[in-house]
Parts: structure tokens; sequence; C-alpha cells
């Protein structure tokens, strides 16, 4: 790859210039610009900048290079056929150019593409395509060339906020056509139409699916040509008809013929609207007149250079330069405009609104990646913008109920892609950096609201899914309900909700609200409640609160990403995600000597992708650990990991960036660190040091003033800070004042070739952490998880506790033991010093007549001064004599997984339904055929087993299906192999199969890490329940479950009552496995029986026993999958 040459050595390689797109940009060949001469930012941007793939590990970089205006609705850009978001610089034909696009992650816009041809329509336009090469294609500010080289055509772009313009030069002669593809957006469509209007004009809409298949929105476009077609038709899928004005659905499109003997060049201007089509013609003649593209491309171009003006550097190399205003310009295209010129926008609420005068509504936030690093750079930047971006989230979640959506798209509620509430740290970050007239009294209760409580939104989407087991514990467990689409993610959880609480402390803050800030500063200690200390690390914890055995690192599946409890990560990553409170998670760690070497080693490598201990550049989480040097006193390093970053991972070419850009979220971080700073807390703004790259720098806030940073001696191969001064003033410290970010200021560098191991390294040299509400200690248990111990036996385990960095302090530790088992010593005091470690050892002893189970034993810790400490849990593990581990999933809402759950995947998605009076899931419909699961590691590590699964499902129709599950046979697809299948016979009655695994692997090779799936089809077949029995070596022999569903058994009978005036109630109970359901029934003196009405818990209480006549008899009916069973009746008395 291009990136592993050195710039000077790429200068050399290509005779002093880098060629990108058909244009020559001169690297080395230039003088740099002088320390005073500040560059002109538009001639340094080059839109081909990350359109490319970087390989395995960053995959598509997803930018494009077409059109667009700073935060415009439109992106008018070319699509390459195969690409998912639209473009890819390897590619070599193009479907259209469409209306919009983003820098995201899975396939979404691209509506809308507009292909020009020659010849004959033929039978599919709708994949119609056009070659090209970068030879012939040339991309700047404001114009985007190109020539189809298959037809002759060559093609010009330009836009302005809304609307675009398009120029279609057809070769002399030729039969010229437009193909308009309503039904062809990249992420898919459920509806579409086109409809010609006239002689010359063409309008439509587009219903497409969300980020990721998530969600739907419409998209409403009008496109008026420069002259009269002489022809027309539609499509419909295959089916073309000539002569036809109108089609509609997916797949469906237009085609128009143009006489070109007196003129070549076809013209069409588009408006496009989330409203309507009469939005679209409005945004068209209010944004473009006339034909002309050349006043469009200029005011385009200018607007661009206002906007990147506000960033000007110098002294730089033409390669560095042309890298840092690409990124500022990526940085400056999302969110966009979402409202017509009229102010009309459609709601989450798909309700047309009308956005409040003076304002813009802002749509389209990829509010995880962007919280860090973007929204701060445009707040401070781009203060009336932001602040209205920000009340743009408060009006979308006003609009849906009062809950704030996670990477909303469009008006599509929310995708709900990645984990956290980072609206909520977004919007703090936007109030910290100066975004104007954010209106937190307002969003501060829906925030509050959010924290607290779940609710399923929309398809499914809850803002912080089972926030009400993390409110009780303190942390989300690693189960079902930090299932996100990777996998399980409850560390990942923990800690962002952990940044999103210290960001709702800083909103309250700021409005006075000291109770809620209080609060809330000392929920943003939940991190805590998941470092053990036993590893060191962050990592996951079970509902118990055990935390698994061994290494914190365990190298995920090969087809994983990332490892389990963590979000496209690992425990190597997310293990400096506190950055909140930096200095107590170091501390937690052992202190700087421990952590040193960690992070040396973690930078061994600065691109590693998800599945390996090491920097993954790649990933927003990661944005921020260059500069944890800063807080180890080490800032040399910083300085130097960032240079290497920006050197290796920041080439200007298409490959240039070091991930997906994620709506400018990887470019941010460049221009950030290109200008020697970086922020670092969300909610605060708090900016750590790096280096300068340019000799001179201005940054020119938006409240008038301006960062003003010299640095003569800055360049490629001199990172290293000597010392900094401050408005004229000696400066040692890595973090600098919040005023600058405010009130701006001068900054002077003193750059070297040789690190400086004393500028800045002392202990209160480091940026701030915030640490109240932090514990003075946490206590843990070696080993920190399961210990399997066999009935009668007594195992050693390791009591202790680590300090936090405050103060010593003594700490009180009390065992509690369930089961029937006992602990020695139960109790005991240990002095930990403020960061060192104390501990002791206890015996846990298990009663011979224990059965098979999980056992856990809590071991709490409190200081003397009785505050509750962090603390540890032991499971002990009674394994069964069968050697056969027994796992299953009741299928409901919620589900009930005891060692198995079902996985939420791309072709994968469920919803709970109810089939015979009974619970379960199905798949979601379109585009979801399979039902994934995972068995639990622990229990069942990849291997080599016999293995049954019993599958509960509701016998309709006569159809068929089976299993496709991780094999170690010699089949073909062994990852997916195909089990006997099941048959339907239509008898409408719950059944359960028993099907064969034979050479089961389950060693997690499906899709997310999954180890097998049911193949059921697209929404029709119920499952109940799914269980397996599995056996061999490495099995943790455990029967959570039974194998097949067990019929109930009533094991308390109701008692008869009498009514003395006052209320009654009947009691009742049985067994059952899934738990039985129960209903009560009543049957009057010589009547048949019948359902009471909301009587379906075990206690059925009368408050009006007079209504039922003497000698009304009662019973409860319990049903589950195996079968039913009553009670016997009891009688009421008068």
């Amino acid at each position: 790859m291009l990136t592993t040459l050195t710039r000077t050595a790429l200068a050399a390689a290509l005779g002093g210039a880098v060629l990108i797109g058909g244009t020559t940009q001169a690297v080395a060949a230039s003088p740099p610009a002088r320390a005073d001469v500040f560059a002109d930012p538009v001639q340094y941007v080059n839109p081909l900048i990350g359109t490319g793939n970087g390989g395995d590990v960053v995959g598509d970089i997803n930018d494009f290079p077409g059109v667009d205006t700073p935060f415009g609705m439109m992106q008018l850009s070319p699509d390459t056929v195969g690409s998912g978001v639209g473009y890819s610089y390897g590619k070599s034909s193009i479907r259209g150019f469409s209306l919009n696009h983003a820098s995201a992650g899975c396939s979404v816009f691209g509506d809308v593409p507009i292909l020009p041809t020659t010849g004959p329509i033929g039978t599919d336009p709708g994949n119609a395509s056009a070659t090209f090469s970068h030879e012939h294609e040339h991309a700047t500010l404001g114009s985007y060339d190109v020539l189809l080289t298959d037809s002759g055509v060559n093609v010009n772009l330009t836009a302005a906020s809304r609307t675009g313009l398009l120029s279609f030069a057809y070769p002399a002669g030729s039969t010229a056509q437009v193909l308009v593809k309503s039904g062809a957006s990249l992420g898919g469509n459920s509806a579409a139409s086109v409809t010609v209007d006239g002689d010359d004009e063409v309008s439509g809409s587009a219903t497409a699916n969300g980020l990721c298949g998530l969600g739907s929105y419409t998209v409403y476009f009008d496109i008026k040509f420069s002259q009269p077609f002489t022809a027309h038709g539609t499509w419909q899928g295959k089916t073309v008809t000539a002569g036809s004005a109108g089609a509609s659905g997916k797949g469906s499109g237009a085609y128009l013929t143009f006489d070109t003997s007196s003129s070549t060049t076809v013209r069409a201007k588009v408006g496009m609207s989330y409203v309507s089509v009469d939005g679209a013609r409005k945004n068209m003649a209010s944004e473009i007149h006339g034909w002309n593209p050349t006043p469009v491309q200029q005011q385009t171009r200018a607007a661009w250079r206002r906007a990147l003006n506000t960033v000007q550097v110098g002294g730089g190399t033409a390669a560095n330069l042309t890298t840092f205003y690409t990124a500022l310009y990526h940085s400056l295209q999302f969110p966009s405009v979402f409202n017509d010129v009229d102010g009309r926008y459609m709601g989450f609420d798909d309700e047309v609104h009308h956005v409040p005068a003076g304002q813009t509504q802002y749509a389209t936030f990829s509010d995880w990646d962007t919280y860090r690093a973007l929204a701060p750079l445009q707040a401070m930047l781009f203060p009336k913008e932001s602040g209205d971006m920000a009340n743009s989230l408060i009006r979308d979640a006003e609009q849906q109920g009062g809950w704030m959506p996670r990477w909303p798209l469009a008006n599509v509620s929310t995708t709900g892609t990645m984990n956290g509430d980072s609206a909520v740290p977004l919007i703090a970050n936007t109030v910290a950096f100066g975004g104007r007239n954010v209106d937190i009294a307002r969003v501060l209760p829906i925030m509050l609201k959010g924290a607290n409580h779940s609710e399923e939104l929309g398809w499914g989407w809850q803002e912080r899914q089972c926030v009400e087991e993390y409110v009780q514990l303190g942390y989300a467990p690693n189960d079902a309900c930090s299932q996100g689409a990777h996998g399980r993610q409850g560390v990942s959880e923990t800690l962002e909700w952990s940044i999103d609480d210290f960001a709702i402390s800083q909103l309250a803050a700021a409005i006075g609200d000291k109770r809620t800030a209080a609060q809330y500063q000392l929920r943003s200690q939940n991190w805590q409640n998941t470092f053990n200390p036993t590893t060191g690390y962050l990592q996951p914890r079970d509902e118990r609160g055990a935390f698994p055995n061994g290494p914190a690192f365990v190298a995920p599946p090969a087809n994983a990403f990332g490892q389990d409890g963590y979000d496209e990560g690992n425990a190597a990553d997310y293990g400096w995600e506190v950055p909140q409170n930096m200095a107590g998670l170091i501390a937690a760690m052992g202190g700087k000597d421990v952590a040193i070497p960690r992070l040396d080693t973690f930078f061994s490598e600065i691109n590693a992708g998800p599945n390996a201990p090491y920097m993954w550049m790649g990933n927003e989480v990661d944005l921020s650990v260059p500069y944890v040097y800063d807080y180890l006193g080490q800032p040399w390093k910083t300085q130097a990991q960032v240079r290497k970053i920006e050197h290796e991972l920041y080439p200007p070419t298409p490959d240039g960036l070091p991930g997906n850009d994620d709506l400018g979220a990887m470019s941010s971080w460049y221009v950030w660190s290109a200008l020697g700073m970086f922020p670092v807390t969300p909610g605060r703004a708090d900016l750590a040091l790096g280096s300068p790259l340019f000799t001179h720098a201005v940054v020119h806030l938006g409240n008038g003033r301006a960062i003003d940073i010299h640095a003569p001696a800055a360049g490629d191969d001199t990172p290293y800070v000597t010392s900094v001064r401050l408005n004229g003033h000696r400066f040692d410290s890595t973090g600098l004042p919040e005023s600058v970010v405010t009130r701006g200021g001068r900054l002077d560098f003193s750059l070297s070739s040789s690190p400086d191991t004393r500028w800045a390294t002392g202990p209160h040299d480091a940026p701030p952490s915030y640490q109240t509400g932090q514990d003075p200690a946490i206590g843990f248990t070696d080993p920190s998880g399961p210990i399997t111990v066999t009935a009668g036996d007594t195992k050693q385990v390791t009591v202790g506790a680590q300090g936090t960095g405050l103060h010593a302090t003594n700490v009180k530790w009390t065992a509690h033991a369930s089961g029937g088992m006992t602990v020695s010593p139960s109790s005991g005091t240990l002095h930990v010093a403020a960061d060192g470690r104390a501990s002791t050892d206890a015996a846990v002893s298990v009663p011979a007549s224990t059965d098979s189970g999980f056992y856990p034993v809590t071991f709490s810790f409190t200081t003397s001064g009785g505050q509750e400490l962090p603390g540890g849990v032991v499971v002990t593990t009674v394994q069964a004599a069968d050697h056969t581990a027994i796992v299953a999933d009741d299928l409901g809402n919620p589900d009930v997984p005891n060692g198995l759950t079902v996985k939420e995947e791309g072709d994968g998605h469920t919803t709970a339904t109810t089939a015979g009076g009974l619970p379960g899931r199905t798949t979601t419909g379109t585009g979801s055929f399979y039902m994934y699961f995972n068995i639990d590691n622990s229990l069942v590590p990849g291997g080599k087993y016999d293995a049954t699964a019993y599958i509960s499902y509701f016998d309709q129709g006569t159809g068929s299906w089976g299993i496709q599950y991780d094999s170690y046979g010699n089949v073909n697809n062994n990852a997916y192999r195909d089990s006997a299948r099941v048959t339907n016979t239509n008898t409408g009655t719950w059944k359960t199969a028993a099907i064969p695994l034979p050479e089961a692997a389950l060693s997690g090779r499906e899709n997310g890490g999954s180890d097998l799936r049911l193949n059921i089809g697209a929404g029709s077949q119920v499952i109940g329940r799914v269980a397996f029995a599995v056996t061999g070596d490495n099995v943790l022999a455990m029967h959570l479950a039974s194998a097949q569903p067990v019929a109930p058994a009533v094991t308390t009978q109701p008692a008869d009552a009498t009514a003395n005036g006052g209320p009654v109630s009947f009691t009742a109970a049985a067994t059952g496995d899934p738990q039985p359901a129960v209903r009560w029934q009543a049957s009057p003196p010589g009547g048949d029986w019948a359902d009471v009405s909301g009587a379906t818990s075990t206690t059925l209480t009368l408050t009006s026993p007079q209504d039922h006549p003497d000698g009304t008899r009662f019973r409860a009916v319990f049903t589950n999958l195996a079968g039913e069973a009553a009670t016997d009746p009891a009688t009421l008395r008068d």
C-alpha cells in the first residue's frame, strides 16, 4: 500500500508528485508555504482522498468524491457498481449519480441515481452502468467531472445545498438517453415512484431502508431539463414500457430521450426534499437559477473557502496541507441540512414540522463516532450551526416520545446502531466547546428519563436497553440485554453509559442543577464496577457479578468482530475508555509502572483491527489513546505516536484514512492532532497537547476570538515538544485550560527531532481527571469468575482490594455464600495503601449433596466508615455426572436465556410473537431468514462434540426448516452444515423436534461469532424454545435447563375461601420447563369454565367476591410448550 512509504519516498517515486484521480498534486516539488502566509484552502482539498479501500483492517473508507456544500442536504456524487455506500476508488463502473451519500459503515442513501447513456434502453435499464477510468476523472470543491468511456458522455456535477446541476455532453450523432432510477437506492427500497411531467420534467419519490437496513425514510425529487425530451418511457424491474408516464415500486424508473442535433449538452437540474415533491421544486427554484454551472461552482467553492478558512495553516508541505484541508472538508459535511427552504421538515413522528425561525434542522448524526472529536470541532468553529444541530436532536427526541435518538438518519427515529447514549455527550461537547443557544433545561429531563428507564420504540430499539439493571447493579451485565450487532457488549455499554452520565452531570451543572450534577458525577464512576484488579483490565461481568476467568484478552473467533463483552473491540483497546477519570483508571491498574509498559505494548501496532490486543486507530474508541501518555508523565510518547499515525495512516491518497470515516470522525482527529491538541473529556473543553504539524495556525473561534499557534520548527521529523508558552508565559502542562476554547490565546511551541523527557512530566502536569465520587479501593477475588468444584470438596480463593490512588483505607470484606456453601474465614479486614493492594486467602467448601449448578459466593467490601466498594463474586460450579452440558433459551418477550442466547445479525433479526397462546419468536421478514444462537463459551468452547438440538416449534403450514451449525466434519461449507430437516404437518399445535448435530464444532464461525442458526425463512415459522445437549471433552457439564420441555405439574392447590365482606384470594403454583404461564378460570354453579379476565398471576384476588354466586369454583390452569395442567377447583362461599 502507499501508506507503507514515507512521504519523501512517495514523492520521489512519483517524480515529486502524487497522482490521484488523474490529477497531479505537487508534494516535495513545491516549496513549503512560509510560516506567515496561509494557503488558500480550496486548492488543497482533494475529494478523492478517503474513497478507497485500505485493506482487510481498514476496509472501505466510504468518503465520496462528488459535490456538496458545508452541511448541505445534497451530496451529488457517483456510485460505483458493487459499492454498498456509494463510491469505491478501486471500481471501474458507475451505476449512476445519486443525490445523497454518507461515509457510514452500512449501505445507505444513494437515492435516485441518474445515468446518461447512449443507444437503445435495453431490457434492464435499472441495472445499467457505465465504465470510467481515473485518468478521465477530476474532483474539486464545487465540481466533479468524469468521462463515461463506453458511451463517450462527459459528465459534470455541481450543487447547492439542496439542488444539483448535472451536465451531460453526448458524442455528436449519438442517441442521447437519461435514466432516472427512482427505485435503486443503495440500501434498498420498500417503495418508489416516478412521474413524467410534460416534456422537460420528471418527479417522484423513493422510500429507502435506513442505515444497516433499519427503519426507512422517503426522499422526494424533481428534475427539470434544459431542453425538451423527444421520447420517454418507464420500467418496473425488467419490464420496459415505452411512452409510459409513470411507474411505481422498488426497481422502478424512467428513461428520457433527447435530440442533440443542435446541442450535444443536456443539463438536468434536480431538487430534493424529505417533505414532498413540491418542497423539492421550491428548493430548486430558490437555489439555482438558469443552466450555467459556472456560477454554481463558484458559489459552492466560495462557501467552502469561507468554511475552511476558519482554520488557517501555513508552513507545511503540500502533502500535509492536502491531508489537513481535506480532513477539515470531511469534518464539515455532516450533520446535513434537513429542512426545505420554507422551513418545513419531516419529523421523527412522520409529521411535517416547521423549524423555529432563525434555526436550521439538521439530520444524520453518527453520534457514537462523532461526539468525541467532530462535535467539539464543529462547535468551536461554527457555534451557531452546532447549536442548531443540538437543538435538532432535542426536537427529534420530543417527536419520538421523549427519548434521545441513537445514530439517527434523515427522519428515521433511530437506527440504534452502536451502543451508548451518545447523543448525550454530543450535546454536552457542543455546549462545552461553544455551541450557541442549546436548550439544556429542555433536554435534561429527556436525558434523565433515558438514563433510568427503558422502553421499546419502533422496530424494538431502546435508548438504553435494560438500563434498570445498570441502575441497580452499577454496571450493564454481559447478557442478552447487552446484545449488539456484533455480540454481547456489557463492558462497552457500561463504559459508554459512564461517559454519558458524566456528560449529564456537566449539563446539569451548567444550569445550576447541583443535585443532578452530583448524582450523575457519582454514576460516572461506574467504570469501577467493570474493573477487575485480578487482571488489571475493564472486563464484562455477568448478572451475578462474576468476571470471566483467565486473561482479560482472549482472541475472538476468526470471523468475529471483537471480543465478547466489547463492541467492535477487545479488552486491550477498551482498557483506556475512561476519559472522564484517567487518573483513577491508571491508579487502579497499579499506577504508572504498570500502565506505561502496557501502553507501550499496545502501540506495537497502530491499526490492528478489532481482534488483536493493539491500537486500532480505525476505531473511534481509540482516538484519544495516543494522548494517554500525557496522563502518564511521558508526553514525548504522545507526540511520537500522533506523528506516526499522521504520517503512516493519513497519506493524501484514496486510501488515506485509517478506517471508515463515519461522517468525519476519523478526519476530525487529524484536524485536531495536526493543530497539536485533542479534546479528551466529553462534556468539558479539556484539550490534551500533542505537537503542531504546521509552523503557524490560526483557529478562528465562532465568537470572534482566535487560537494563534506558532511552532517555527514544526514538520514531519520534529514532533517533540521542548517548551510551550501560553500567552507569553511558560506553560508546563499537557492540558490546556478550558479558557483557550472560549477566549482564545497564543501558543508558542518549541519543537525538536529528539524527545524531551523533562517537559510536562510532573505529577500535576497532566490533563484533568474528574475523581469526585471515585471509590478509594476496588475489591476483588482471584480467581475472579467461575471455579469448578466437585461436590464435597474445598477450593482456596484469594480475597483482596486494590487502591485507586486517593488515600489509604481499611477495607472490610464479608463473604455471602449460597446453596449450602461455606466460606472460611467468612470476613476480615485489609489495610490498603492509596496506590497498593492487600489480600488474604479464604476456603470455599461445597457440601457432598450439592446438585449440578452455579452457586455464587458474593464478597462485599466496605470502608471502615461503611462506604460500599466495588466487589467480586466467585461462582462455584458443580458439574453433572453425565459429562453433558444442557443449555436452553425460552423465546418470547423477554427471552429467558440459560447458557444459550439468540443473536440479532444482519440476515437474522427476530421479533417476539405468540402462537397457540404461548410466546415465541420469528424472523422479522424481508431480508431476515435465520435465527442465530450462541452457546456460552465457558460451557462449550470450540471443539469436537456430540450434540442434539431440541427445537419447540409451532406446527403450522407444510413447509420444512432445519439447522445450519458449525461443524468440524469434512463437508462443504462446514461452518454452516445442514442438519436433517423438519417438515410441518399443519396441526396448529406446539411440538418439539429432536435434531442430531453430528460432528459439531460450535466454535463461533457463523455470523457475529454465532455457533448455529435456524434456517426458518422470512417471518412465518414461530419458535418457542431452543435447547442443546452437548457432550465431549472440555464441556462444562452443567444442566442449566431440561433438554426437552417439561409439562406443568401443580405443586400448590388453591384452598376454598369464604367471603366475609372483604377481598378473598386463591393461590396456586406449578413447576415446568419453560416456566408455565397461568390463567385463572371460574365456573358458577352448574356453569362451564371460563377465563377470568386479566387473571394471569399465581394469586387471584377477588376484591368484590359478592359479584360471584355462592358455590362458584375457581381453578388455575398452567400451560407451557409441553402441555397443560389444571389445579383442583377451589370453592367460594358467602
